[in-house]
């Protein structure tokens, strides 16, 4: 350990005794020398107002750790399937305010990273940044062809830093994934291992200025959504170039209704690229908190989103989509044994799961909701609290679901502080049911049974060979009962694939019913064999 770290191990454990923090881990069979070190540890003189809960207390350590610590407290506070509510919450105040670094440091860095000078690529250049944030900053320019831009530069010895917090975080988790008797439920490991992928990610504006273009092509030329170009000729690893937008902060509410927004239609608007984003495109914007998001100045009465940030993005597999899409039409249809039933069908609880009981969890929690009016129900709010009961029963929080319910909770919140009578479902719902009977429609069905089988065409050509290769004995008994053998086989193979599918048509995107086309089409292909 070199002296870099040991002083940085020696500042955290000084925060966790300034915070109190001890009182959250005192509850971990700790040995006696450790419980005594942080009863009476020098750092002990620095406390905080006892009154403070235990949230507020962790939202401020993390904060006076730093960046790294900042955005883990941001991602881990959209993990509300593991967290208590009041930390939760409190954790998701995080703000990440850091302070700019020099100018200077800018400069060199996009010169290095651009191999040229500033002045040779643009004709002007802000040394005052825009936004300055854990990981990057943003500096206003404008290229030697007149295009207002933005300059995005990665953070100078960020790297190092997380790398080094990293270290300590995966310690912490394991200890306390072998300490705690909620440690294993709550998978801290996991956890951090997320987070990791996710900030390395964001220091490789490659990345993110890939999912720019892939967004900006999905909305081209849309009246809901705008993704500013991407100037690639100057984009690398350290640094983005994109244009610059000029919008209303979502949350600047004087500024919009001073120029008359929609305000209706602008929250509508906000879901409708939701859903657009995860059911047409399976590709979705999952940054969309308000920093992020702005409002062209206009048509106001016609009002376009623009967005910025892009250095996290989220996908769902046919699958998902199609489980998503039935669960929650199943939801407000309060069909609770349909929704059981497909979260286990989609692998998301254990096979072995009872229905019943599932079923009945589900109905304790709906039930209490359903009874509001649809416009006072947090759509969010229903996915987490289902999130919590299916983590009883085992659940297996994927990641992408979880940068769902994120993205979800991020878009309700902001529509119903535009018009707080915005009533999600009813908004949502046409989309819904209109991608759901584009799906059944034939054209639909042959490209996913399309996507399906190619998925197995080496299987198959396997299997054939392997029965081409089957010994042919010349005995003219052997090869009928041989084929008689196989005739069977490919008959049972045919008739378990065709149970498998149902009377219902429209429940054949199913992921069991497309693996019982496979076996249909195995069993018919053995029928076939001459």
């Amino acid at each position: 350990m070199n002296l870099t770290a040991l002083f940085r191990l020696l500042r955290i454990l000084q925060i966790i005794c300034r915070y109190r923090l001890d009182q959250l881990v005192l509850d971990v069979p700790l040995p006696w020398y450790g419980r005594l070190l942080l009863k009476v540890g020098p750092w002990r003189l620095h406390r905080t107002p006892r009154d403070l809960g235990r949230g507020a207390r962790l939202r401020l350590a993390c904060e006076d750790l730093g960046p790294v610590f900042v955005k883990f407290g941001q991602i881990l506070s959209t993990r509300r399937d593991l967290l208590p509510d009041d930390i939760a919450e409190e954790l998701a105040r995080l703000q990440d305010k850091v302070p700019p670094f020099p100018a200077e440091q800018a400069r060199q860095r996009i010169e290095e990273q651009l191999g040229q000078s500033i002045d040779s690529v643009f004709s002007s250049f802000t040394d005052q940044p825009l936004a300055s944030a854990s990981v990057a900053q943003v500096h206003a320019a404008r290229l030697k062809d007149g295009s207002d831009v933005v300059v995005k530069v990665i953070r100078p010895g960020i790297g190092q830093v997380i790398h080094q917090d990293m270290q300590w975080l995966f310690l912490s988790a394991r200890l306390l994934e072998r300490l705690w008797v909620e440690g294993r439920r709550l998978r801290p490991v996991e956890v951090v291992s997320d987070y990791q992928h996710t900030i390395f990610d964001e220091l490789d504006l490659y990345r993110e200025a890939a999912n720019a273009s892939q967004l900006r092509r999905n909305f081209e030329d849309s009246p809901l959504l705008y993704i500013p170009k991407i100037h690639w000729d100057w984009c690398r690893h350290k640094v983005l170039v994109m244009e610059r937008i000029n919008g209303l902060a979502v949350t600047d509410m004087a500024g919009l209704q001073d120029q008359r927004t929609d305000m209706k239609k602008l929250a509508e608007r906000g879901v409708e690229i939701f859903f657009t984003q995860v059911f047409r495109d399976s590709f979705f914007h999952a940054d969309m908190h308000p920093g992020n998001i702005f409002v062209s100045r206009s048509h106001p009465w016609e009002p376009q989103y623009l967005a910025v940030d892009f250095g996290i993005v989220g996908s769902l597999t046919p699958e998902d989509q199609t489980y998503l899409a039935r669960n929650l039409m199943a939801f407000f249809k309060r069909d609770y044994r349909r929704v059981a039933q497909l979260h286990i069908d989609s692998g998301w609880v254990p096979a072995d799961t009872r229905v019943n009981e599932f079923e009945a969890a589900i109905r304790s929690v709906c039930e209490p909701i359903f009874e509001r009016p649809l416009k006072d129900i947090s759509f969010g709010q229903l996915l987490l609290r289902l999130f919590q009961t299916a983590r009883r029963f085992n659940m297996e929080v994927q990641p992408q679901l979880v940068l769902l319910q994120k993205t979800l909770l991020n878009i309700e919140g902001l529509g119903r502080q535009l018009y707080p009578e915005l009533d999600l479902w009813n908004t949502g719902q046409p989309y819904l049911e209109r991608w759901m009977r584009e799906r059944a429609l034939p054209p639909q069905q042959l490209k996913h049974w399309q996507q399906q089988l190619e998925q197995i065409p080496p299987l198959l050509h396997s299997a054939r060979q392997a029965l081409d290769r089957l010994p042919m004995d010349t005995a003219p008994a052997t090869p009928a009962r041989g084929s008689t053998a196989l005739r069977l086989a490919g008959l049972l193979l045919t008739l378990l694939g065709a149970s498998s599918l149902g009377a219902d048509p429209s429940q054949w995107l199913d992921a069991s019913a497309t693996q019982g086309l496979m076996i249909l089409l195995g069993g018919w292909l053995i029928l076939r064999r001459p």
